[in-house]
């Protein structure tokens, strides 16, 4: 089910207002402000990703369940999981931030990109160290996959909210793109 809705969202939704913004006239950049256009496909998508993050924990219960009975199994979960809620914790403030119109949104946003390999690393080698596994057996499989696509789906997010001028008179005009871009 979450893969047909998360095909809907990434096909359907940007045609349906590729299609709508194209029969619009065009706009003063004046008048690109709130949640429209693009943004709203950030905004859905930012909402939906907390709740993606707490169905991958769930996924890993069996896993869970398995690696109790490894010597150090207790630490690695205990360790995985304080990663991953740290991480929903962030995804939750950048989701707040964007809801509550914060100038440091576009910050926040550049944070959560740049969260996704750090995530992925500090997650490979924890579970290295503690179970004493070699980290290209913890590679092997397509593993990285998931958290490189993620990272350049978000990297294009990060470009737009960089670039965009909804974005920035959204989230205190000018000084936003500014405050962004000297942040990365």
């Amino acid at each position: 089910m979450w893969h047909w809705a998360i095909l809907l969202l990434l096909i359907g939704v940007p045609v349906f207002f590729a299609v709508r913004s194209s029969r619009k006239s065009s706009q003063s950049p004046d008048d690109l402000v709130g949640f429209g256009g693009w943004l709203i496909l950030l905004a859905i998508s930012l909402s939906l990703s907390p709740l993606r993050t707490l169905v991958d924990m769930a996924s890993l219960v069996k896993t869970y369940q398995q690696l109790v009975t490894v010597p150090n199994g207790a630490l690695a979960i205990y360790g995985e999981a304080a990663l991953n809620l740290a991480f929903l914790v962030l995804q939750l403030v950048v989701l707040v931030s964007m809801l509550r119109r914060s100038h440091r949104f576009p910050q926040l946003f550049i944070c959560l990109w740049f969260a996704i390999p750090l995530l992925f690393i500090l997650d490979a080698v924890w579970i290295s160290t503690v179970l004493g596994v070699p980290v290209d057996r913890l590679l092997a499989g397509g593993a990285l996959v998931t958290p490189l696509a993620s990272f350049i789906v978000t990297g294009v997010w990060a470009a737009y909210v960089y670039r965009s001028v909804r974005v920035r008179n959204t989230f205190g005009g000018s000084t936003a793109a500014t405050q962004a871009a000297t942040f990365s």
